[in-house]
């Protein structure tokens, strides 16, 4: 079992009114946590302890920063063992996307150490004679940093990668699923040598959510907010974010579409569908939810992604041969299960898996699913994917975008062109052409349109999220006033 305390201003403690709470394992339903339940006074403190500490962390220079962070890259790689048996203890990931998390997010701290020199400015010409006027980037004070559970590592290094690269110190509230695997990159950093107040962390009960966000999006110290999570929650933190006029980044949920038009290359349409559909479960915000197939194709398609999906083993993490691991919780295989019998009632067919024991579900793939379906609208966040035959490249593109989400999306043609035109007119903040729609790298801009969020992680973009851009001029020789 995994001890977690709060970390402020440098300093491990427990919650001020020693009050804990605890995380089990979805699979062995053992205690795998035992976490302190911070208090609103202890937001208050690790907030008030970041404000304290970023007057002197946005005066160190580039190479300063780039120093810490580096060295908590490598802390972080070593430690890639730990995150493996916290998150398979929390979530019930797999070896290999635990292990995958560790190594993207080192690569994060990497790309945000590139990034500490690159935060500029520009010059810009003034029609006042004499005023030599600037536009430059500045940190911008306190960010919150609230990070999910299902690539906890990723988007949990994610959320202060590039904050504190660009300058800014940070209060990291975890994910109530898996604190232990948050708590480890705070301590990382903290090994790392980041001055005491630089990065503080906390964890909280479920039930105490609200009240520790409203908090610390309040505290007059903090002045940027960036939230990953699902798009319910998201228009929680927006609408707080705004009343008290402070700017939020918000990456939510998703419905990715994947088009396979009738010239692509199946093969590799296939491989891209099961690894984007199955990946963690399905557990992720880029998962391939909807496969949208031209009627000439699909038949085939459908067959050999059955096949395939019959050979993704679902079992324990732990066990050999196991590809994917367990589901969240069981109340995620019964909200799933429900999307599956609606789809069935309603007339699509079960082309693979379907079965599920407790948290561990098979991949499932279900063939023709129509608009009159639950699943065809509504994110399922799990292992299964809907097959939605279409005739030609207007429905397919009519049907990609008949969703209130716009993260990912993908076209598969053999005509680059013809699926760049389409690519274009997919309402998505990213979109691959004969690629998956899981796909992330630390230097790229990451984020979703409609109501999939807003702004935008990654290398130079979220320079722009975590500065002040102010204009400031220099008077050089007298100026002309009216009176």
């Amino acid at each position: 079992m995994f001890n977690v305390q709060l970390l402020i201003d440098n300093q491990y403690r427990d919650a001020s009114d020693g009050a804990v709470f605890n995380r089990m394992d979805p699979l062995t339903k053992a205690e795998a946590t035992k976490a302190a339940a911070a208090t609103v006074a202890d937001a208050h403190a690790a907030a008030s302890a970041a404000a304290a500490a970023f007057p002197a962390w946005s005066k160190t220079g580039p190479g300063e920063r780039r120093k810490y962070l580096l060295k908590a890259a490598d802390l972080l790689e070593a430690r890639t063992p730990d995150f493996i048996a916290r998150m398979a203890a929390e979530t019930g990931a797999t070896p290999g996307w635990a292990g995958f998390n560790a190594h993207l997010a080192a690569n994060m701290l990497r790309e945000a150490a590139s990034m500490t020199t690159q935060i500029s400015g520009e010059v810009i010409p003034s029609d006042v004679p004499g005023s030599f006027a600037m536009g430059i980037r500045q940190p911008v004070g306190v960010i919150l940093a609230i990070a999910p559970w299902n690539a906890p590592v990723i988007l949990g290094v994610r959320s202060i990668a590039m904050p504190l690269a660009c300058g800014n110190t940070v209060v990291l509230k975890a994910s109530e699923l898996c604190p232990a695997t948050h708590q480890l990159i705070a301590e990382v950093l903290k090994e790392a040598g980041v001055p005491s107040g630089v990065v503080n962390f906390i964890t909280n009960a479920p039930d105490d959510a609200p009240e520790i966000v409203n908090a610390l999006i309040a505290h007059p110290a903090v002045r940027r907010v960036n939230f990953t999570g699902s798009t319910r929650v998201g228009r929680v933190i927006a609408e707080t974010a705004a009343r008290h006029l402070k700017p939020a980044l918000l990456e939510l949920g998703g419905k990715a579409p994947l088009l396979v038009l009738d010239d692509a290359d199946i093969d590799a349409a296939v491989d891209a569908a099961a690894f984007g559909a199955f990946m963690n479960q399905g557990q992720i915000c880029m998962s391939t939810e909807r496969l949208i197939v031209d009627e000439k194709v699909a038949d085939e398609f459908v067959s050999r992604l059955a096949a395939k999906a019959r050979t993704l083993k679902a079992g324990k993490p732990t066990e050999a041969g196991t590809i994917l691991g367990s589901v969240v919780n069981v109340e995620a295989v019964r909200r799933i299960a429900e999307l599956v019998e609606d789809a069935k009632s309603k007339g699509a067919t079960v082309a693979a898996g379907g079965d599920a024991d407790e948290t561990v579900m098979q991949a499932t793939v279900i063939d023709r699913v129509t608009s009159a379906m639950r699943v065809y609208s509504e994110e399922s966040f799990g292992p299964i994917v809907s097959v939605i035959r279409v005739s030609g490249v207007e429905e397919a593109i009519r049907v990609a975008n008949d969703s209130e989400y716009g993260l990912s999306a993908a076209v598969f043609s053999r005509d680059i062109s013809r699926a760049m035109e389409v690519a274009g007119r997919i309402e998505s903040g990213i979109c691959h052409i004969n690629g998956p729609t899981v796909h992330d790298e630390a230097q790229m801009p990451f984020g979703g349109v409609k109501a999939s969020g807003y702004g935008r992680f990654g290398g130079k973009a979220a320079i722009a999220e975590f500065t002040e851009l102010r204009w400031i001029t220099i008077q050089n020789g007298p100026r002309h006033y009216p009176f």
